[in-house]
Formats: structure tokens, C-alpha cells, sequence
């Protein structure tokens, strides 16, 4: 599993880091960041909360 995150798209609501703050963080400039772009499987409900709860639709799965 990857996690895609399109900066571009990123309007730093910080749903994604409320859903799954072990893959999410902010960084000290205020720009949100993946702390584990390919998280163990373990933790797919988790990444799949955060794609879900992304307003901007910034997230997504590869497998």
C-alpha cells in the first residue's frame, strides 16, 4: 500500500491528520505531511479514514 498525496490540491484542513495521525503530521512551516508513505497494512483503516475524511480529496490509495 502507498499513500498519494497531492500537495497541490492540500488546503491544510488537517482532517487527515484528526483520522490518522500516524500518517499524518504538520510540519514547523504549517504544511501537512505523510509520516509513512507505505504503512503496513495494519494500518490501512486508518489511511482509508484519512482519504475519506480529506474535503479536498487530496488522498488516495495505491496498492
Amino acid at each position: 500500500m502507498r499513500i498519494v498525496f497531492d500537495r497541490s490540491r492540500c488546503k491544510l484542513h488537517g482532517q487527515c491528520r484528526g483520522a490518522a495521525p500516524e500518517l499524518f503530521d504538520f510540519a514547523p512551516d504549517g504544511s501537512l505531511v505523510v509520516l509513512n508513505e507505505n504503512p503496513p497494512e495494519e494500518l490501512r483503516e486508518a489511511a482509508q479514514d484519512a482519504v475519506d475524511a480529506c474535503p479536498e480529496q487530496a488522498i488516495s490509495i495505491e496498492d
